[in-house]
């Protein structure tokens, strides 16, 4: 027997990298998933990787997707999604908020636009998505919502700051928008605990090699050895779906600690093991 046996799963970002991976696992263990991106066949998008990729890996092993096109940064797209979901496979069970669009510009020169684009995906998007899956899980008494953040929500701390700490590099938005979905995640974990549905919150404990950090320079290749495999985030994210809700609601965790923690790998290392998390991970 499968951990999402009978389950209906939404995953953001299914198209590449860690959403994919989540997708691909999900499946194997069960659950109806709605792969769900903007990217549908490749080619559409500079980077490799496509929803229709992903959906014909995980029925060629057997398990059951389907391919859902969403803007997550608009209200009706997601709006679309549940109502799809619902119509294909039933009451949504788990939501795992991945979908993520990164801008590395400076504060003083990023373009409003794209801050403001940035935030939709980033942040109001997990939000919209909550909102809407919350009316099956309420309802039912039982849910999981799944929000992926990023070790860019550990901020530099107090100054002074020497030259070359990596403040030059623009990550200030991605941090700000990590770190309210940590605060956010929290917050809703405490809103709907007495109705049954547990809410976390996991960042990979390494950079994780996609073709999206490839893109951006954070790793050198897809097998950069000091990051972890996609499919570490991916048991990260089912257990955080699967456990018992008093033994994880309102956790904000990295891949590896959480991991360890629940005896599902034996040595850990990285953010949450060896060095701090965000302030969050610590309440």
């Amino acid at each position: 027997m499968g951990k999402l046996d009978g389950k209906v799963a939404i995953v953001t970002g299914a198209s590449r990298g860690i959403g994919k991976a989540i997708a691909i696992l999900f499946a194997a263990e069960g659950a109806k998933v709605a792969c769900a991106a903007r990217t549908v066949t490749e080619g559409d998008h500079i980077l490799d990787g496509s929803l229709m990729t992903t959906v014909s890996e995980i029925e060629k092993a057997g398990g059951t997707a389907v391919p859902m096109q969403v803007d997550v940064s608009h209200e009706e797209s997601c709006r679309e999604l549940v109502a799809k979901t619902r119509d294909t496979f039933g009451p949504i069970d788990v939501m795992v908020n991945n979908a993520a669009l990164t801008y590395f510009i400076p504060v003083k020169d990023i373009p409003v636009r794209r801050w403001l684009r940035s935030f939709s995906v980033n942040f109001h998007g997990p939000f919209i998505l909550s909102q809407l899956v919350l009316q099956d899980m309420v309802e039912r008494g039982s849910g999981a919502i799944v929000n992926i953040s990023s070790g860019a929500a550990i901020g530099p701390g107090r100054g002074p700051y020497k030259e070359a700490t990596g403040g030059e590099r623009g990550g200030t938005l991605y941090g700000a928008e990590k770190a309210a979905l940590e605060r956010f995640t929290q917050g809703l974990a405490e809103e709907v605990y007495r109705y049954g549905i547990s809410v976390t919150c996991v960042s990979p404990s390494q950079v994780v090699p996609t073709p999206g950090t490839v893109y951006h320079n954070l790793v050198t290749g897809m097998d950069d050895p000091r990051g972890e495999p996609p499919e570490m985030m991916a048991r990260a994210a089912l257990l955080l779906a699967t456990e018992p809700l008093d033994r994880v609601t309102g956790r904000v965790t990295y891949s590896q600690q959480i991991l360890k923690e629940f005896g599902w790998i034996d040595k850990a290392q990285g953010a949450g093991i060896d060095r701090p998390g965000s302030g969050y991970s610590q309440i």
